[in-house]
């Protein structure tokens, strides 16, 4: 496409329309013309221009009528409107403003003015379009993550109904290392991508056999190193999708503790990303205070003092400093 500015020149008279194109063929326009406004409005349609220049005193369809009908169509309604005529009274310009013109030159013309006038309305209708693109493409982008999300939603479900275990226990720990997140201070942004982390802290289990990840009895030593590898896999397939780099830190990372005893680096103390180590304390607790197939639910004090137990441990003492004020101390 052309970087050039498409200007329509719309005028009955053949004078004023070779005028103009000699005025103007030294700058960096594309010319067209129309000899009445019907045929104006029917190649201003198809080559959407940056400018119409447009005669007021036309046979037919006058310069009024046909910039109305221009501001009429939704495609053509904002495009810049320049009324050139020898009509210089208040009534005339009033008209013409009426009409929906954004701007009068007066014949005859000087062509230095209508240099500027024309040069001035061009970059400001390209600003418009730059504007009006920049906020479709932040629309298209906001489309695209709303859909990313709702996959993100998806996927998680489908892991809650494989392991019926832990069915509900997804979205109650994603709820709250949100709120754990947001009493520490996380913005809107990275509370976005502790959601998204949260949601997806097992999508890595999806490698992990029927036969393990839904083995009723204790795991044998080589079915656990294979079960330590989910984290791997959840880091594999995510980190190279763009906008979840910073949500694979709780997937990657929740299993790792604070004294660096955990899996699958052995990560140990700040080493251990921020959010995850939120969601481990997060983790624990809903684990212990919820009802497996297994066993049943212990008590929130005796969850609350595990949690206490595993300071310095397992988990991070100031994490869980924060959970106590968050969740405990109400």
């Amino acid at each position: 496409m052309s970087n050039k500015s498409r200007i329509l020149i719309i005028d009955d008279e053949s004078i004023a329309r070779i005028t103009i194109d000699a005025l103007l063929s030294s700058e960096n326009y594309e010319m067209y013309f129309a000899e009445n406004g019907e045929d104006g409005i029917t190649i201003a349609s198809q080559i959407l221009p940056d400018i119409i220049l447009l005669d007021v005193m036309m046979p037919g369809m006058n310069g009024f009528e046909t910039c109305r009908k221009i501001r009429s169509m939704p495609n053509l309604a904002e495009v810049p409107i320049l009324l050139v005529t020898a009509l210089d009274d208040r009534e005339s310009r009033m008209a013409g403003l009426q009409a929906g013109a954004d701007d009068f030159i007066t014949k005859p013309y000087d062509i230095f003015e209508l240099q500027v006038r024309i040069q001035n309305m061009t970059r400001l209708n390209r600003y418009r379009l730059l504007i009006e693109q920049r906020h479709e493409m932040e629309k298209l982008h906001q489309d695209v993550l709303i859909a990313y999300d709702k996959t993100i939603e998806g996927w998680s479900r489908a892991l809650d109904l494989r392991d019926k275990e832990t069915e509900g226990h997804t979205q109650r720990v994603t709820e709250m290392t949100q709120q754990l997140a947001r009493t520490i201070g996380f913005d809107e942004e990275a509370l976005l991508q502790i959601k998204r982390g949260s949601l997806l802290h097992d999508v890595g289990k999806l490698g992990i056999p029927d036969s393990i990840l839904l083995k009723p009895g204790p795991l044998t030593a080589s079915e656990w190193t294979i079960m330590r590898l989910h984290p791997v896999y959840a880091f594999e397939w995510l980190s190279v999708i763009e906008y979840l780099k910073v949500a694979t830190e709780i997937p990657y990372c929740h299993h790792e503790k604070w004294d660096g005893t955990g899996y699958p680096r052995g990560l140990k103390g700040e080493e251990i990303p921020l959010s995850a180590r939120l969601f481990a304390v997060v983790d624990i607790w809903d684990a212990l205070t919820s009802d497996r197939p297994y066993r049943k639910s212990i008590s929130k004090e005796e969850a609350w003092q595990y949690i206490r137990e595993q300071s310095g441990k397992h988990l991070d003492p100031a994490v869980v400093e924060a959970f106590e004020k968050c969740f405990i101390k109400k």
